[in-house]
């Protein structure tokens, strides 16, 4: 059972700023995580990390995805109604910070971050992203770590993620 919602910038981002032939015990580490099925994701951010990650990384994301890793809509397992009605009411409530319906503002919220947002708040998980808070505090851009905490969901980026993992490299 998934214990994290992962967003594609928890991955990525240290992936290019700690090279797996390098940092090979945390890339192991952190590959024993993915394929024992710690996270799950949603087909828009299957489709962001699928053939954006390279190595052993990208083996051990596949394993997780084979093994059921994205959570579809029309699977059986997981309340997809639920996560359609939450994705519904984030994008009305949130309309004015979403990039997408902002002539794709910079520095703010996007469609595909509120989408792992809404599968976390529907399987009461954490997420899991890189993403930092706006430095300063703006009416019009909101950022992942903001959102999750107006509707009440705990946000891990990779530091806060390997210590509650209990993981030392």
């Amino acid at each position: 059972m998934p214990r994290y919602v992962l967003d594609t910038s928890w991955i990525s981002n240290p992936v290019m700023e700690l090279p797996q032939d390098i940092h090979v015990s945390l890339w192991q580490r952190v590959g024993g995580l993915l394929e024992s099925g710690v996270f799950c994701w949603n087909q828009e951010i299957w489709e962001e990390l699928d053939g954006s990650i390279y190595g052993d990384v990208a083996d051990s994301l596949q394993v997780c995805q084979d093994n059921g890793g994205c959570f579809e809509l029309g699977q059986d397992h997981w309340d997809w109604d639920k996560y359609i009605w939450h994705v519904g009411d984030i994008r009305s409530r949130y309309r004015d910070y979403i990039s997408e319906y902002n002539s794709n503002r910079k520095s703010t919220i996007g469609v595909n971050d509120c989408s792992i947002v809404c599968l976390a708040k529907t399987l009461g998980l954490p997420v899991a992203s890189m993403e930092k808070r706006n430095a300063n505090p703006s009416p019009v851009r909101m950022r992942i770590p903001e959102l999750c905490e107006r509707e009440g969901i705990e946000h891990f980026d990779l530091n806060k993620l390997l210590r509650a993992e209990g993981i030392r490299v």
